[in-house]
Formats: C-alpha cells, sequence, structure tokens
C-alpha cells in the first residue's frame, strides 16, 4: 500500500527540541496512517520555525502555520502534488501582529491569529480562490484586562480562535473572557466585544460550539469544562464540571476540546494526569450538561497537547469507532486512540515517535 492509499493523511505541526532554540530542526511533517491506525510514513514537509499550530484554506490548497516566538509569524504553503505525497512550498510570510502566535484559523477570505503571549487577535485577508496571503499585512486587535492566577493572567492571552457565524470568539486565557469580532478582518473593530464572561481563574483556553447554539470553554486553569448558553446576542456560563475526576486545578491542564461527529461526546486532552478524558453531552431541561465517562491513559509524561478527531473510522460493533490522534508534546509522539463510542473507554493502538515534540495534529 503507498502513502496515496493510506486511510488517514495528516500534518503535524511541531514545537523545537527541549532546551534547543526556534529553528533548530522542527518541520512540518506529513503523515500517512494504516487502517489500524499505525504510522505508514512519516516525512518532514517542509522546515520551518516553532510551526506550533496549522490550518488549511478550504480550497485545500495551502496551509498556514504560525512561528511561536517573540515578534510571531504567520506562513502559508501552497500544498502541491508530488511524486511521493503532497509537498509543501512557502507562498509568503507576514508578522502575526504580536508576540508568540499559538492558534491560526483559516476562513475562506481571512486567516485570524492568536497571539498568546501579548493577547493580541490579529486577522490578514487571503485570496478566497488561493488562500495566498494579502500583502498588506495584518490587522492587530490587542486585548485588555488581567485574572486572579497572577503568575498567568497577569494580562491578556488570546488562545483559540472559532468562527461563529459572521463572527470569530476569541479565547482570552488571561482575562478569563470570550471576545467576538466581525469574521471579516477588515472589517473588525479595534475595541473587543465581550461575547461571554467565565468565572476569575477559569483561564478559558479552547472552545466548541454545541448544535444548540451554546459554547464548552475548557478552563486551563480550574481544570473545568464551563458550558455557555445563549443570553441575547452573547453567552453566559450555565454548568461547568471537573475535566476528569483525575484533574486537579493547579496540577492538571486541560489543552484542546473536540466535540464527536454526532454531537454527543467531548474529548479532552488533560495534561499532567496525562490523559484523554471523554464527556457526555446531555441535556437538563434543555441546557446542555456534561458528564464525565472515561479517561484514556496516554503514557506517563505524554503532556497531550492538542488532537484530531478522524472522520475516517473502521465500522465495528455496528457504530463507528472513533480514531483520535494526539500529538504528546512530552513524550514526543503521536499516539493514536481508539474510542468506544457507547462507553467513551479507549485505548492507545499505536505510537510513533518524532524528532522534535508534535504539537498540533490536522487530517489534510
Amino acid at each position: 500500500m503507498t502513502e496515496r492509499d493510506a486511510r488517514a493523511q495528516l500534518w503535524v505541526g511541531t514545537y523545537p527540541q527541549p532546551g534547543g532554540g526556534p529553528g533548530s530542526g522542527e518541520s512540518i511533517w506529513r503523515v500517512a496512517l494504516d487502517t489500524d491506525g499505525a504510522v505508514r510514513s512519516a516525512v518532514p514537509a517542509v522546515a520551518a520555525t516553532s510551526p506550533s499550530f496549522l490550518a488549511l484554506h478550504p480550497s485545500g490548497r495551502t496551509l498556514y502555520a504560525v512561528g511561536e516566538t517573540p515578534a510571531g509569524t504567520v506562513t502559508a504553503f501552497r500544498v502541491e502534488d508530488g511524486d511521493d505525497g503532497a509537498r509543501l512550498a512557502p507562498s509568503g510570510s507576514l508578522a502575526s501582529g504580536g508576540d508568540d502566535p499559538c492558534h491560526v484559523l483559516a476562513l475562506g477570505d481571512t486567516v485570524w491569529v492568536a497571539n498568546y503571549g501579548d493577547g493580541v487577535a490579529a486577522s490578514v485577508d487571503v485570496d478566497p480562490a488561493t488562500g495566498d496571503l494579502a500583502a498588506e499585512g495584518v490587522v492587530a486587535h490587542p486585548g485588555v484586562g488581567s485574572g486572579p492566577v497572577v503568575e498567568r493572567q497577569a494580562g491578556p492571552h488570546a488562545h483559540f480562535v472559532a468562527e461563529a457565524g459572521a463572527d470569530v470568539l476569541v479565547c482570552d486565557l488571561g482575562a478569563d473572557v470570550v471576545r467576538r469580532y466581525p469574521a471579516a478582518g477588515a472589517d473588525a473593530v479595534a475595541a473587543a466585544d465581550v461575547a461571554a464572561v467565565l468565572p476569575p481563574g477559569t483561564g478559558p483556553r479552547h472552545l466548541v460550539p454545541l448544535p444548540d447554539g451554546s459554547l464548552v470553554v475548557v478552563g486551563e486553569l480550574d481544570a473545568r469544562a464551563h458550558v455557555l448558553v445563549r443570553d441575547g446576542d452573547g453567552w453566559t456560563p450555565a454548568t461547568s464540571t471537573p475535566v476528569s475526576p483525575a484533574a486537579a486545578q493547579g496540577r492538571d491542564f486541560p489543552a484542546h476540546v473536540t466535540l464527536s461527529a454526532d454531537g454527543a461526546r467531548l474529548h479532552v486532552g488533560l495534561r499532567g494526569a496525562d490523559v484523554l478524558a471523554v464527556l457526555a453531552v446531555g441535556t437538563d431541561g434543555g441546557t446542555p450538561v456534561l458528564e464525565h465517562l472515561a479517561d484514556v491513559p496516554l503514557g506517563d509524561g505524554a503532556w497531550p497537547r492538542h488532537h484530531a478527531v478522524l472522520s475516517s473510522t473502521p465500522q465495528g460493533s455496528g457504530s463507528a469507532a472513533e480514531t483520535v490522534v494526539v500529538a504528546l508534546q512530552g513524550r514526543s509522539e503521536l499516539a493514536t486512540v481508539r474510542v468506544d463510542p457507547a462507553t467513551g473507554a479507549g485505548e492507545v493502538v499505536a505510537r510513533h515517535a518524532l524528532p522534535t515534540p508534535p504539537a498540533c495534529v490536522l487530517e489534510s
């Protein structure tokens, strides 16, 4: 079987080796998985400086990577066909509008970047046909505010950008808020519209929309998953639950959150406890509620930074098994996890070591 015949094709962003400076060997990797979840092939597609988060333009023709460094960057790569699989060719690079960008969202005509270091959300127009970056550069939208966890919340820290209709939502870990901007970057207002306020010390990191329009926001600092329900033109916290019974505030830190295709389960990577937590999404009087189902152990020191739920999974026992590929930053591994959708229980079915720590998994 060739790489093109593999069940899943992934792009993987990486960090420098621990103790190494940016640009000391990290790359964007092209990874192909077999039907059993094992890595069929893994090759560095292009060298890049600290490409910690990736996004693919809706056309599929351009891949974006942040350079997570002070005075950060966002770089576009054209996705080209090659004899041995897809190749990446740099097509443009711009300043990210802030420091230490850690997330990028690709829309049809705009790319958004979350700059963790100084809390700036930034947008840049792109060619809707190709995804090429506009020459005029980024529009910066500074954040403001702070929180009670002094060592982490002395100022704003934009961490994640999500599409929400005609708007984008920005999780600000430092200020305990979710900000909102018009998705068309050139039309976005300079001052933030606060769409939701989280309890002090939450540290909102990533979010996922639910089918009814509610949001689930994971708190990196309080180790909880918060359900936010619609309240006028914004959202308000309704319920929250620990990400896992194993989660302790100040010791364990939720990272990425995803929703299953049927909307019935959440998957949350929990650093510290080093598990993939699976939670059921239910309702109580019309309000979404979350219930912990199971934890999938990922190995000591795993530090699961990001994961992707694959869109194509084998059939078994009358239902589609969930396959989740997890970037284990601490172990410098990719782990393929198979989850039982009925119980949430799962196991690691394959591992693959990388020379630099993986930080982002993106299905191509």
